[in-house]
């Protein structure tokens, strides 16, 4: 009986703490109205769009989802595998760089000590590698099968287009970190890469010299290959991936089978 009694005081305390906790103001300055975190939240349709409408994460999803939305065989998760491998990526990619330094000098040393000597490190960089190229296989099968459904026509002609300006950053992504090991295998990518950007009209030596930092291929290349596949190509594709997701949703969310 005593410990029931003492049981019961614990939890009323406990219950007296967290109602004084969601009543501050701190509290409601951080959950907004309808959120599940407030005080007195019950469940409604109203809060349920609440839920929806105030979250960062359940944004991207509409309050009601199709039911041919759900179905794996309809989607096969290819649009969500390539997000994932995206993340993937660039967590991985992040470990790496603790590890890798940009110099002709250190380059290849870097990349071997990180498999022979750093802890996981083999193991990092495989799934960084093999992740690369799933992801260009995913987000081209994906591409795919948005074009077998039909999912391009109107009104989601526009994020067609978000969506092939993302395959073609996606296949950016792999050739810029092609280089990085710095061995013959990339120099020779690089080089045949280049030489044929250097054959687009008007601007093709422009385009190859700024690619190449020079005339030829030299230090000063691989710096600017590792700046646009760890900077720059990242960063254009998180703003085209963000608003690709926005148009899913505003377009009516995935698009119905034919």
């Amino acid at each position: 009986m005593a410990k029931t009694m003492e049981g019961k005081k614990a939890s009323d305390r406990l219950a007296e703490l967290t109602d004084k906790v969601q009543s501050s103001q701190a509290w409601n300055s951080i959950f907004r109205p309808g959120s599940i975190f407030r005080k007195g939240y019950t469940d409604s349709p109203r809060n349920r769009s609440y839920v929806i409408m105030n979250s960062v994460l359940y944004h991207l999803h509409p309050v009601k989802v199709k039911r041919h939305a759900v179905k794996v065989s309809y989607t096969l998760c290819l649009g969500g595998l390539s997000f994932f491998l995206f993340i993937l990526l660039t967590v991985t990619g992040i470990f790496l760089m603790f590890y890798y330094r940009p110099t002709a000098a250190q380059a290849w040393d870097d990349i071997y000590t990180l498999q022979t000597s750093i802890t996981f490190g083999l193991l990092v960089r495989n799934m960084h590698r093999w992740g690369a190229h799933l992801m260009v296989l995913s987000v081209f099968l994906h591409m795919a099968r948005v074009f077998y459904h039909g999912a391009y026509k109107p009104p989601r002609e526009f994020n067609w287009v978000i969506g092939v300006i993302l395959l073609t950053l996606t296949l950016l992504l792999s050739f810029t970190g092609y280089l990085l090991p710095w061995d013959q295998l990339a120099l020779w990518a690089v080089t045949v890469g280049t030489n044929m950007m250097g054959y687009t009209p008007v601007f093709g030596d422009q385009v190859r010299f700024v690619l190449l930092s020079g005339r030829e291929i030299g230090t000063d290349t691989l710096l600017r290959w590792y700046v646009l596949h760890v900077l720059f190509v990242p960063f254009v594709t998180v703003i085209f991936l963000a608003i690709h997701f926005w148009r899913v949703r505003k377009d009516g969310g995935i698009s119905g089978p034919l």
